[in-house]
């Protein structure tokens, strides 16, 4: 161990399980990503509460990100006493670590196979069944296209990359995939996991590189919302260069339903997640978003289940990337999204389908205004001659 009071993976290692306890300092969502195993989650903002209840006994290895946040916690625990350690790097280092292990021709092999016989037997009611509903309920995918399967290197879109190459196998009707990846900017390690996931699940990526978050570093007012913007704009750009008619996305059902409430209780308006959209700047491309049916939690056991680690976040401007999202929206306002539908469902338990139902169901008949085509409609336009419709049946 060093005298600066950090620790190396190989260090860790070298101690026996039962004499430490590991402690994961990022955000609730970035633990629920990915973590190291047996590592206890335990958010930064909360640890001067939670840290009474930690055992003095044993040493306590701390971790973030990158060992920033991890490095100051720790500096303050052993002035108050605590046998307490920075593991070095963080996670990001741990993630490096593990691929440097595992990286030999018969693992990646094995666990290619692995990967593919888990979606075609353990989860194929879980997640391929519910893809391919989606794509016929929705119309994404017809015969002649070219999509272009967009890859940010998390745990859905990776997943979505495997469904399509199933897809593809099952071969009903012709169609193109190209498996594409957009650098904004990663950081090594981000850049290291992605290319890693994408040999060891044998996915053809095309990988091509832009400037996005040197773009906006400086950015003060809605960084995030702008980078989501500008991604999107280039995966268009580039998959159109390609000759794809095509993006897929791989939003899910969770998304969905979390991004009509954040509308609702955020945003002042009802609206959701669709399941494609036409480009207002791309003419000819479409989006489509095929996970669109999946729970988030099958997803979550499909990981698990064959032992893989994603990147949660791209963005290297902060440690944890708490603060953004994929489509630019804010993580710790999606948490909160997340804990009230959790919070619901213990009394509810049929909540998440009823939210989502929500916006089959719409009766304009009690609405008292709504937008159409970006023209606002009201109800009192149509109340005289609608009378029959707009009635007191008590």
């Amino acid at each position: 161990m060093n005298n600066d009071f950090t620790i190396t993976i190989d260090e860790m290692n070298d101690i026996a399980g039962d004499d430490y306890i590991l402690v994961d300092l990022r955000d609730e969502n970035s633990f629920q990503y990915g973590s190291i195993p047996k590592s206890i989650n335990i958010p930064r903002e909360t640890l001067e509460e939670a840290v009474k209840d930690i055992p003095f006994g044993k040493k306590i290895i701390f971790y973030c990100s990158r060992g920033i946040y991890s490095n100051q916690a720790v500096s303050q625990l052993r002035g108050e006493g605590m046998d307490a350690y920075s593991l070095s790097g963080g996670y990001s280092e741990w993630l490096r670590y593990r691929i440097s292990k595992n990286k030999t021709p018969e693992k990646e092999k094995k666990t290619c196979k692995d990967v593919e016989r888990s979606i075609q037997k353990k989860f194929h009611k879980s997640l391929f069944t519910k893809f391919a509903k989606a794509i016929n309920v929705y119309d994404l995918v017809q015969p002649g296209d070219k999509i272009a399967v967009c890859i940010s290197g998390g745990k859905d879109s990776m997943l979505m990359a495997k469904l399509f190459q199933e897809l593809k196998r099952h071969n009903k009707f012709p169609f193109e995939l190209v498996f594409l990846v957009m650098d904004p900017g990663y950081n090594e390690t981000n850049r290291m996991v992605i290319e890693d996931n994408a040999e060891k699940l044998k996915i053809p990526v095309t990988i091509f590189e832009t400037n996005i978050f040197d773009s906006v570093v400086n950015i003060e007012k809605s960084p995030c919302y702008l980078c989501a913007r500008m991604r999107r704009g280039y995966l268009y750009s580039k998959a159109q260069e390609l000759g794809c008619n095509k993006i897929a996305l791989g939003h899910h059902y969770d998304d969905v339903i979390e991004t009509i409430l954040m509308g609702m209780l955020y945003g002042g308006q009802v609206q959701t997640m669709m399941p494609k959209l036409h480009s207002q700047n791309f003419e000819g491309m479409e989006l489509i978003r095929p996970m669109y049916l999946i729970r988030e939690d099958d997803i979550k056991h499909w990981r698990d289940y064959n032992d893989l680690y994603f990147i949660q976040c791209a963005c290297r401007f902060t440690d944890t990337c708490s603060t953004c999202s994929a489509d630019g929206s804010s993580n710790s306002k999606r948490m909160e999204i997340k804990n009230l539908i959790r919070q619901l469902k213990k009394s509810n338990p049929t909540v998440e389908s009823n939210i989502f139902r929500s916006v089959e169901n719409v009766n304009l008949n009690t609405v008292i205004a709504y937008k159409k085509d970006g023209i606002r409609h009201r109800f009192l336009e149509n109340y005289n001659t609608d009378c029959e419709n707009v009635v007191d049946k008590n």
